[in-house]
């Protein structure tokens, strides 16, 4: 029988990128926008606040658009402050390139094993989807997931009682399937 495990975010993740007026490289993203027009042209950002003193700092969403190539309800998700719109907007690619970021996920997710009991079993399937795409070490989640230590299931991996069609070291944000055998 296959297990499902899912990892969903809990918050937005922090924005790391420096500070212009402190020492700090976090920032909050709260899910305010600013838009402004210059006759046919839009600017649009994603308003952040450094974690140190509150400074606000804008990442760059749109940057000289016509207004008529953008679409009606992307303008009415910004001017509604929409955080699903603010939480698109900071795992995309071309966002994060252009505005030279990068997230932190520390405490930002949780894993939904559904609850079930399976230590009587003697080989266990899991299936484990990523509701966003959130950079997860592989051994964190399966260790969090049976309650061991991440040392427990490395010993595991080592033995090969713990395999998986994916490196299980490093870092991953798509799904990915795994058997444990007791």
């Amino acid at each position: 029988m296959l297990e499902n495990w899912v990892v969903t975010p809990t918050c937005l993740p922090l924005v790391l990128r420096r500070c212009h007026a402190c020492a700090s490289d976090r920032f909050r993203a709260n899910g305010k926008f600013r838009v402004n027009a210059n006759h046919k042209l839009l600017d649009a950002w994603l308003l952040i606040l450094c974690t140190g003193c509150g400074e606000t700092a804008k990442l760059t969403v749109l940057e000289r658009m016509n207004v008529r190539s953008v679409r009606p309800e992307l303008l009415d998700r910004m001017h509604d402050n929409d955080l699903g719109l603010a939480a698109e907007l900071l795992q995309d690619p071309v966002v994060r390139r252009r505005n030279r970021i990068a997230l932190d996920w520390d405490n930002a997710w949780r894993l939904d094993t559904g609850g079930s009991e399976r230590l009587d079993r003697e080989a266990i399937d899991v299936s484990v989807r990523f509701a966003a795409r959130i950079p997860v070490r592989p051994v964190r989640l399966i260790a969090e997931g049976f309650g061991l230590s991440r040392a427990e299931a490395e010993r595991l991996i080592d033995e090969g009682n713990l395999v998986s069609g994916v490196r299980l070291g490093g870092k991953l944000s798509g799904d990915f399937t795994f058997t444990l055998k007791r």
